[in-house]
């Protein structure tokens, strides 16, 4: 697809290398060490290029809400602040403002800019963000999970354009032309054919210069997006991959390579500006990526990641045992991240020594500068198609409920959606449920009580709805026995969710015991487990309601896969909708539930 005239900039362009398949099982050269000469002046052996990235945008053109909008910063005396963040016009500003004085700059991002998306964006299958990204100057992109939400014919649709296959176009002679910057899916391949999706890696070119780009999504993508969307397709280990196309890259001459990883870790600070590498280079950093940071070919010189919507600018020595950046910038476009590459012109490689590594540093996307104003004009636009749908007043609340920003395994949001799941199921003829489970990751946001628009504060519009609960999954109700549900329960805590447990969120009636003083399964305390003050009978069964996507074992809960006698209701939003709606007024708002319901006992 070709660019936007604004995005045909004379200087700076990708390129696809042509031998992409047949040379990827070649021996891998040299890679030249390339002295560490400093920052020389553009004429000079060597140039600086600035490298700005982003990840994990989930479609949010407007500033998020609540505490999904705010980014927590350290400050000079050790205190933390607040500040508000994000928001494209915002994120547009940010970026264009830090290319200057920069001729040689590239922007990329890590996945996930679509998907799980609030209704200015989702309602039109996230059309406005891939329209937003192309003006705001995204040059490459690995994909997400969340790229895959809605199938890989939706993916490549945004990739290559075309009105959506059942709605069509969304405004009178506009045609969507798709992305005008590659996504890149090295690990993920067709079963048929064995080749990448769409293209594995990309390679910028600006005045001699050459950067490759490798894009790849975590490994355990179909663990936690619907089986239905990935028919027919293969995820691959992320660092064989990286390294395999590496290879590639440097057999094309290309020896200055970045990755673009869907996965990440967590920080060991809430605070984005803290130091990750205190006490030492990448002790403030756990997680997947930080096994990725250390097997990825040293041939790669930094690392852009994502998928735990954190904050980080860390370094991890590489292979060889210099350092290396690996670099995250929280998620909704909140921050961003500048990363210095120094390229070595008669080396084409990036200089990295054996004590110096790429300097790395996440800025925020703060709310106090100009907007700019071609994403004013899109959102405006947008949200004049979408205005008939997103103002409708669905529901009145007291004060804010925490979701996505509660700080605890249970959130006063999930008890609400939840209790909702249960109502719109429980009764005979609609699935006859007994209790609900929600996972945690498919509740997107807060409820805010301060207006986002004109229509007052408490009021729950269908769009911040939406915002909450964007995946229209299907609700379904399903037999399982007591052992079975509480063998669930325990993968909360065990198997893939060991190291990053994912609490379920559950209705009124049942509770348990949660002890993190233990380890693995034995954290779900077994005779604590109980269903409206009764202990959980292993062999008696039970109609448990969840949506379709934990009810395919989604999130790492095959035990719930074993479900028989399935019942299918209504989606997860119009439950959440109806429900709001049936327990608010004006006059006796929604207050947030004390989500008391599980029983955590802390290290």
């Amino acid at each position: 697809m070709p660019a936007t005239p604004q995005r045909r900039r004379t200087v700076r362009r990708l390129t696809i290398g042509a031998a992409v398949l047949a040379a990827a099982g070649i021996a891998a050269g040299a890679l030249p060490a390339g002295a560490d000469t400093g920052r020389g002046a553009r004429t000079g052996r060597t140039v600086d290029v600035q490298l700005l990235s982003f990840n994990d945008f989930h479609g949010n053109l407007e500033p998020p809400q609540g505490s999904s909008g705010t980014v927590e910063e350290l400050q000079a005396d050790g205190s933390k602040k607040s500040v508000p963040a994000g928001g494209a016009e915002y994120l547009a500003q940010s970026l264009r403002t830090a290319r200057k004085g920069h001729p040689y700059s590239v922007t990329a991002a890590a996945g996930d800019l679509v998907g799980a998306s609030p209704l200015l964006s989702g309602l039109f299958h996230d059309e406005p963000t891939v329209e937003a990204m192309n003006k705001l100057g995204l040059d490459v992109t690995s994909v997400g999970n969340h790229e895959f939400d809605e199938g890989r014919k939706e993916l490549t649709r945004l990739q290559t354009g075309g009105c959506h296959p059942k709605d069509g176009c969304y405004e009178d002679g506009k045609k969507f032309r798709g992305a005008g910057f590659p996504y890149l899916t090295a690990n993920v391949t067709d079963e048929k054919t064995g080749k990448p999706l769409l293209r594995p890696y990309s390679v910028w070119k600006h005045k001699g210069v050459k950067i490759g780009f490798i894009g790849v999504t975590l490994e355990g993508t179909p663990d936690i997006v619907n089986a239905e969307g990935i028919k027919g397709l293969k995820f691959h280990d992320e660092v064989e991959t990286i390294n395999k196309y590496a290879k590639v890259l440097n057999r094309q001459g290309v020896k200055s390579v970045v990755a673009l990883i869907h996965e990440g870790g967590m920080p060991a600070s809430t605070s984005y500006n803290y130091n990750c590498d205190s006490p030492g280079p990448g002790d403030g950093i756990s997680g997947p990526v930080t096994e990725i940071a250390k097997h990825v070919t040293s041939k790669v010189d930094a690392l852009v990641t994502g998928h735990t919507h954190q904050a980080y600018a860390c370094t991890i020595p590489d292979p060889s045992g210099r350092p290396r950046t690996v670099t995250s910038a929280a998620s909704y476009g909140k921050l961003y991240t500048d990363t210095t590459l120094t390229y070595d012109r008669r080396t084409r490689d990036i200089v990295r020594t054996t004590v110096k590594a790429p300097h790395a540093a996440n800025h925020v996307v703060d709310r106090t500068q100009p907007k700019a104003a071609d994403m004013t004009s899109l959102i405006t636009r947008w949200n004049k198609l979408a205005a008939p749908v997103a103002g409708r007043p669905v529901g009145h609340i007291s004060a804010d409920i925490a979701g996505r920003g509660a700080n605890a395994p249970e959130s006063p949001l999930g008890d609400v959606i939840s209790d909702a799941q249960l109502e719109a199921t429980k009764a005979d003829g609609k699935g006859g449920a007994q209790l609900a489970l929600m996972n945690p990751g498919g509740v997107r946001s807060d409820l805010a009580f301060k207006a986002s628009g004109s229509e007052g504060d408490g009021v729950v519009t269908y769009g911040e709805a939406f915002t909450v609960q964007p995946f229209t999954n299907m609700m379904n109700v399903v037999d399982l026995t007591g052992a079975q549900l509480l063998s669930g329960l325990q993968q909360q805590v065990s198997g893939p969710n060991a190291a990053s447990p994912k609490i379920l969120q559950v209705s009124e009636g049942l509770t348990y015991t949660l002890d993190m003083t233990k380890s693995g399964a034995d954290r779900v305390v077994k005779d604590s487990v109980k269903l409206n003050g009764k202990l959980l009978d292993p062999a008696k069964t039970y109609r448990v309601a969840m949506n379709e996507f934990l009810a395919g074992g989604g999130d790492g809960f095959p035990a719930f896969k074993e479900g028989k006698n399935k019942y299918v209701g209504p989606s997860d939003l119009d439950a959440f909708t109806g429900y709001l709606t049936a327990h608010s007024s004006a006059d006796k708002p929604l207050t947030p539930p004390k989500a008391d319901r599980i029983t955590v006992v802390k290290r």
